[in-house]
C-alpha cells in the first residue's frame, strides 16, 4: 500500500522553506483572481485560475446539461480541498505519519429557500460539515492535535466561519461585439 509519507517529507521542505520566507520578512500577501465567463448556447461557466479551468454547469432540472458539478457543489469541494491540503500541510509540519487521507463534505441546498412560506430556509449552502477518514499510526494525542491545528488555519474553512463583506461592481458596456447589428436588424423588420 502506497502511503503519503513520502509526500509528507517533500512537503516538510516546502512547508519549512515558506516558513523561513515569512520569519525573515520576504513573504507578504498574494493576490488571488479567478475569471468565469458563461459560454454559448449552454449556459456552462468556464472558470479560471491561472492557467487551469474548471467547468461548472446545472443539472438538467436546472436548465443545465450536467457537464460539471454546480456552483454549491464546486464550493463544498474547495472546502475539501482546502481541508485536506491543510491536514497534509499540518502533518508534515508536525511530523504526523499518513498512510491515507479523505474529506467527505457534505451540506443541504433548498430551491425553496427564501419564497413565500420558506423564508426561514437559506438560499445559500447550509448544515455544511465535514469527515476526515485518517489512517495514521500517530497515537490519538497527536492525531486531535492536528485537527485542531487545521481547524484553527484551515483558510477556506475560516472564510466560511466568518464571513466577511464581498466588494460588487457591474460594468455594463451595452451589446456585445457582433450583436448591436443583430438588434438593429431586430427593431426594423
Amino acid at each position: 500500500m502506497t502511503t503519503l509519507n513520502h509526500y509528507l517529507s517533500e512537503k516538510r521542505s516546502a512547508v519549512l522553506a515558506r516558513e523561513a520566507l515569512i520569519d525573515a520578512g520576504n513573504a507578504g500577501p498574494a493576490a488571488l483572481q479567478a475569471k468565469v465567463s458563461a459560454e454559448g448556447r449552454s449556459g456552462v461557466r468556464r472558470i479560471r485560475i491561472r492557467d487551469h479551468q474548471v467547468i461548472s454547469d446545472s443539472p438538467p432540472d436546472f436548465a443545465g446539461y450536467n457537464l460539471g458539478p454546480s456552483s454549491p457543489e464546486l464550493q463544498l469541494g474547495v472546502l475539501g480541498s482546502c481541508v485536506t491540503h491543510i491536514f497534509l500541510i499540518q502533518a508534515a509540519h508536525r511530523q504526523v505519519p499518513v498512510d491515507s487521507l479523505e474529506v467527505e463534505v457534505t451540506g443541504k441546498i433548498d430551491p425553496r429557500g427564501g419564497r413565500p412560506g420558506y423564508e426561514d430556509i437559506p438560499i445559500y449552502p447550509h448544515d455544511i460539515g465535514y469527515t476526515v477518514h485518517l489512517a495514521s499510526p500517530a497515537s490519538e494525542e497527536d492525531v486531535q492535535a492536528l485537527f485542531e491545528a487545521v481547524e484553527k488555519t484551515c483558510p477556506i474553512l475560516n472564510l466560511l466561519k466568518n464571513p466577511q463583506q464581498i466588494r460588487a461592481e457591474i460594468r455594463h458596456t451595452g451589446s456585445a461585439p457582433g450583436e448591436a447589428g443583430v438588434e438593429a436588424e431586430q427593431a426594423i423588420s
